[in-house]
């Protein structure tokens, strides 16, 4: 069988660059969430300033990481429907050089909870200090 393989990107260096994410151990999802897991928001990935570590934030845990060079890339593929011919064609949507990894134990991120301060309520309705 012969799958045909387009890229629209214009070149190798002008394809959308994506990132895997390893992590060690399991994400489990909330038993209200296990049948809808497709478009769920896990955490937060972010980068602070120009290094080259990340942190991913899920729930209550922090997690560090950093962006490792894989030794091939990958390609990010996407099957066209073909309904009139038999062959198959595939169609470029990104490239992937690069992990995330996370290999160390998550954080506990555990915060002060915000002080609770009573107002009064004049009798005209206004908010008055304590």
């Amino acid at each position: 069988m012969r799958i045909e393989v387009k890229c629209n990107c214009g070149g190798e260096n002008k394809c959308e660059e994506w990132a895997i994410v390893e992590l060690q151990g399991v994400v489990e999802p909330q038993p209200d969430f296990k049948d809808r897991l497709q478009n769920l928001p896990i955490g937060h990935l972010c980068r602070p300033s120009s290094q080259e570590t990340y942190t991913l934030t899920v729930g209550y845990h922090e997690l560090t990481g950093s962006k490792v060079p894989l030794k091939k890339p990958f390609l990010v593929l996407k099957k066209l429907r073909q309904s009139s011919s038999s062959k198959e064609q595939l169609e470029v949507v990104g490239i992937i050089r690069h992990r995330i990894l996370f290999k160390t134990r998550p954080k506990a991120l555990i915060s002060r909870p915000q002080p609770f301060v009573k107002e009064r309520v004049s009798a005209t309705g206004s908010l008055v200090p304590n």
